[in-house]
C-alpha cells in the first residue's frame, strides 16, 4: 500500500511483525481485537506525509507476528515487554516515542504510560479510556454479574470452546460480524444475530478487498492469540495489585464514538465526563466524543481521526 515497507524484528522472544513509513518521530500504533497492523493502514500514510514516521506491528498472537502457545504468555507484562523492546529498537538514541493505541492496544498503551512512562512523549488512545484499578472484584466477574454468561468477554474465557464456534461459522463470517457490528452477545448455539446463511453487508468504510485481507490472516493464524488477552483479564487483575492507586500521568488524549461499545458499558460514560477519568489521568488535556461512530472509530474516520493525532502530537 502506496510505499508501506513490512519486515520482521525480534522482540521479548518473539519475532514481531511491523508495517511503517516515514521519517521522523515515530508514532507507534497499536490495535485491537480482532484486528492487525492493516488497520491503521490510513493513519500510516498520512502521518507519514505529516512528518512522522508511523509505524504499526501485528500484535503477539495476531497477523504474522509470533502466537505462543501458552496462555498466560499473553498477560499484560509480557505485552508491555514487547512495546518496550519495540521502542527501544525503533528509537534507539531517545528510546523515546508517539503511542497511539485502539481497544486493546489503547488498554496496553495505557499500562505502558503507567508503568514505563520514561518511554512515552504523548499518548492518544481510541474507545478504550484507562480503567480503575480496583480490588473488589475482578473484571470477569463484573461483566458475568451485569451482562450474563452469553456477553462476549465471558464466552470468550474456555480455551476452545469459542475457538470451535467460530471455526464452525467459519473465519470469514467471524471477522465480518465483528468488522462489521461488534457482537456484544454471543450466546451458544446462536452466535450471532443474523441467520447464517444471510449476507452480510459491509460499512461503507470497509470494501471486501479489505475485509479479505482481515480473512486471509484470521484463516492461516486463527483466532486464539487474541482471544488469550481476555483470557488474561484475570491474571492481570492479580498481577496489578502492586499499581491500585497509581493512574497516568503522561499527557494524554481520548477518542471515542458515541456508538461505540466500550462508551455504553455500564457506568463508563459517568467515569469519563464525571471527574473519575480525569483523577486518574491529571495530564489528560482532552475527550472527543464523536457522534454516529462506533468502535472501529480510525477506520470508520479515518481523517478525523488522523488530525487529532497530528494536532495532538505537533506540540510536543
Amino acid at each position: 500500500m502506496e510505499g508501506i515497507e513490512h519486515r520482521v524484528v525480534k522482540v521479548n522472544g518473539i519475532n514481531m511483525h511491523l508495517a511503517e513509513k516515514g521519517e521522523g518521530p515515530v508514532i507507534l500504533l497499536l490495535h485491537g481485537f480482532p484486528e492487525l497492523w492493516y488497520s491503521w493502514r490510513h493513519q500510516i500514510i498520512a502521518l507519514s506525509s505529516m512528518g512522522f514516521r508511523a509505524v504499526a506491528p501485528d500484535l503477539r498472537g495476531f497477523g504474522d507476528s509470533d502466537a505462543p502457545d501458552p496462555v498466560e504468555s499473553y498477560n499484560c507484562f509480557n505485552i508491555i515487554g514487547d512495546v518496550v523492546e519495540l521502542i527501544n529498537l525503533l528509537a534507539p538514541d531517545e528510546r523515546k516515542v508517539f503511542v497511539v493505541g485502539h481497544d486493546w492496544g489503547a488498554y496496553m498503551a495505557w499500562y505502558l504510560c503507567m508503568f514505563r512512562p520514561d518511554k512515552v512523549k504523548a499518548v492518544v488512545n481510541l474507545s478504550v479510556p484507562f480503567i480503575r484499578l480496583g480490588r473488589e472484584i475482578n473484571p470477569v466477574d463484573a461483566w458475568r454479574a451485569i451482562y450474563g454468561d452469553d456477553h462476549y468477554v465471558s464466552r470468550f474465557q474456555e480455551v476452545g470452546e469459542i475457538e470451535g464456534e467460530f471455526a464452525e461459522v467459519g473465519a470469514e463470517r467471524v471477522v465480518k460480524e465483528f468488522l462489521s457490528d461488534f457482537p456484544v452477545l454471543l450466546p451458544k448455539g446462536k452466535l450471532f444475530k443474523r441467520p447464517l446463511d444471510e449476507p452480510i453487508t459491509l460499512p461503507c468504510w470497509l470494501s471486501e478487498e479489505e475485509a479479505s485481507y482481515y480473512v486471509t490472516k484470521f484463516q492461516k493464524g486463527g483466532f486464539t492469540g487474541g482471544l488469550n488477552y481476555y483470557r488474561n483479564l484475570y491474571r492481570n487483575w492479580e498481577l496489578l495489585a502492586p499499581w491500585v492507586g497509581c493512574g497516568v500521568k503522561t499527557a494524554a488524549k481520548f477518542i471515542v464514538g458515541d456508538k461505540d461499545l466500550a462508551y455504553n458499558m455500564a457506568g463508563m460514560k459517568e467515569y469519563i465526563h464525571g471527574g473519575g477519568f480525569k483523577e486518574d489521568v491529571p495530564s489528560l488535556q482532552e475527550v472527543v466524543v464523536l457522534e454516529g461512530v462506533g468502535h472501529f472509530i480510525n477506520m470508520e474516520k479515518p481523517d478525523e481521526i488522523t488530525n487529532h493525532i497530528y494536532d495532538f502530537f505537533a506540540q510536543f
